[in-house]
């Protein structure tokens, strides 16, 4: 009887273990182009021609339309930002002084 009962509950298992698999066949999107929305995803690097400068609109500007980025933002050691990461968004770290210590996109 625990003969049975054991084969019974390995194949209990392999049977549960065989709908957990799948294989698919379908592509992952282009991650570098485009977003679940459509949106150019930005380009980090292509905005790194800010770092050591002083913020401005024009800057932020400049430095949006080079990441290829549907926002972009200034954001200050003392800013509060929320956690959500956004593909198409900029972010232009600053110091205390207003200029640009870091670049990066979320």
């Amino acid at each position: 009887m625990p003969w049975k009962l054991a084969s019974l509950g390995t194949l209990l298992a392999a049977t549960l273990l065989a709908g957990c698999s799948s294989t698919s066949t379908e592509t992952a999107p282009d991650p570098v182009t485009t977003t679940d929305a459509g949106h150019s995803r930005c380009e980090a690097k292509a905005a790194e021609f800010t770092l050591g400068k002083k913020a401005s609109p024009e800057l932020l500007e400049q430095a949006r339309t080079r990441a290829g980025a549907q926002n972009a933002r200034f954001l200050m050691p003392s800013d509060m930002v929320t956690l959500e990461y956004r593909s198409d968004r900029l972010n232009l770290n600053t110091d205390a002084s207003q200029i640009v210590t870091r670049v990066n996109c979320g």
